[in-house]
């Protein structure tokens, strides 16, 4: 990240949102994640549903650890310019995107739900085998 940082909009962003060119901001942070997507412990489509967008909630929610967020930096294109969210909501594709988006939204919420415990269960799990040693 030494060198100097491109600036994208909301809607350069949303351009990237398939499984062979997938990007997602978090924390005003522009990541092309394509090559990452098979390599995801949640799996693809976890990445895919927040692809071309802000993904920043939905990376806190899943508790990402320092690990990950070191991770990141592999990833790095550059920043978002946060004055362009109002022309990224007003566009037709995000538009639909939100009048379908709370199913996918709800989803994707029980999906980071699941895994977390399904990780809190191995770990758990990991730790009584340990102890019964």
């Amino acid at each position: 990240m030494g060198v100097e940082s491109k600036v994208f909009t909301y809607s350069d962003v949303s351009a990237h949102k398939t499984s062979d060119d997938c990007w997602v901001i978090i924390h005003g942070k522009v990541y092309n994640v394509t090559s990452y997507l098979e390599e995801h412990p949640g799996g693809d489509e976890v990445i895919l549903g927040q692809a071309g967008s802000d993904a920043s909630q939905e990376f806190e929610d899943v508790g990402h650890g320092s690990a990950a967020r070191l991770m990141l930096d592999e990833f790095y294109v550059g920043e978002v310019d946060s004055t362009t969210k109002a022309d990224a909501v007003d566009s037709p594709a995000v538009v639909e995107a939100e009048d379908s988006g709370d199913k996918s939204e709800e989803s994707s919420k029980f999906l980071h739900f699941m895994l977390s415990l399904g990780i809190l269960g191995l770990a758990f799990g990991v730790l009584l085998f340990n102890f019964s040693r």
